[in-house]
């Protein structure tokens, strides 16, 4: 049985996303972060250790990189890395003329190509003040989709 709890979850963030976290907070759980290549645990080390990989929000930038294999960020290189047999869940998110974007439909088929699970993205009123798709799925729907991956992975 897996355990759902911060002591179980390692995190990897861009520059930009480091916003998003209060990162004395996180130090304090007792949890590293990796912020940049050259730091002590290796994407290889992490890939070793995650039984899922889970990339909520992934912006455009990202799914492109990802669906051109470039490895140019830790989590690119984690993503590279990764080991196929183990789930790997994105969520998309971006602006709607972005989601709408004939490209933006290529890269997330070559993910699913890849065997990596998508959580579709929603429509709302997204952050630029626009309506419409791209809005990223809410939080308990990932939490519950993340939940049927770890519950139906064997244990080791």
């Amino acid at each position: 049985m897996y355990v759902w709890s911060p002591q179980t979850m390692q995190l990897i963030f861009s520059i930009s996303a480091k916003s998003l976290f209060v990162c004395t907070e996180i130090r304090m759980s007792g949890r590293s972060i990796w912020t940049k290549r050259s730091d002590p645990v290796l994407h290889i080390e992490l890939r070793r250790w995650a039984d899922v990989l889970v990339i909520a929000p992934l912006d455009a930038n990202t799914l492109g990189k990802i669906a051109s294999g470039i490895c140019d960020n830790l989590l690119t290189c984690v993503v590279r890395a990764w080991d196929t047999s183990r789930p790997l869940l994105f969520c998309p998110a971006m602006n709607t003329a972005m989601w709408n974007h004939p490209i933006t439909a290529q890269q997330v088929a070559t993910l699913k190509g890849f065997g990596y699970v998508e959580i579709p993205c929603i429509a709302k009123k997204l952050v630029c003040g626009e309506e419409g798709k791209g809005a990223m799925a809410e939080v308990s729907t990932i939490v519950e989709t993340i939940k049927q991956y770890i519950q139906t992975r064997p244990p080791e």
